[in-house]
């Protein structure tokens, strides 16, 4: 895909919001995700990525509330739904295009129903990235920084749920041969984990 003004302002503004840092590298690598799922598809590849770069708008610090009790009952989605499309605009996206972003936004969670090619491109990726070895470090590292995460077991719940539960959630072909090594290898740290008694340290 050749860049254009509007990718570069995209990218750019999404560099500027993503605190911690760390969070920025989730959405070029959910892009690429989405790219092999849908080779050989027709679907709006712009629809596709901008809905890849906002649809964690929410969770970043100076965006998502930094009271404990306002933060958990944060609605993340519904807020990068609400900001996206101003900031589409400002970049040159093609402004009949936004409504599917947002659309595809909504529908980005395990737990939605996609109404679009590409909000299930979108949704499928974003579940690839809940296994294997990134599954580990995107969750191992917010151990102590989000109140969800405050001990080992913490982390080892969400990743056995993760396994046990998404990958029978994808959609599309691709995503289910691409989720079979991720899935091995989610499944093997786990055992490790539980060998080495970290479920325990608390």
């Amino acid at each position: 895909m050749r860049p254009t003004d509007f990718h570069s302002a995209i990218i750019g503004y999404l560099r500027a919001q993503a605190k911690p840092v760390d969070k920025f590298s989730h959405q070029p690598r959910l892009y690429e995700l989405t790219r092999e799922i849908g080779a050989g598809r027709s679907y709006d590849d712009d629809v596709v990525f901008a809905a890849v770069w906002f649809h964690d708008l929410g969770v970043f610090v100076g965006h998502r509330p930094a009271n404990p009790a306002e933060l958990a009952a944060w609605d993340c989605v519904a807020y990068a739904m609400k900001q996206a499309p101003d900031v589409l605009r400002q970049s040159g996206f093609p402004t009949a295009k936004i409504a599917a972003v947002v659309e595809a936004i909504r529908t980005h969670q395990p737990q939605e129903n996609p109404t679009s090619l590409e909000g299930v491109i979108v949704r499928d990726a974003d579940i690839l990235e809940q296994l294997g070895a990134t599954s580990v470090l995107r969750t191992v590292c917010k151990i102590g920084r989000d109140t969800r995460f405050l001990t080992f077991p913490d982390a080892l719940r969400v990743l056995q749920k993760n396994v046990a539960t998404l990958p029978g959630q994808l959609r599309l072909p691709p995503s289910r041969r691409l989720a079979e090594p991720r899935v091995e290898a989610l499944r093997s740290f786990l055992a490790a984990a539980q060998m080495e008694h970290c479920s325990e340290v608390r």
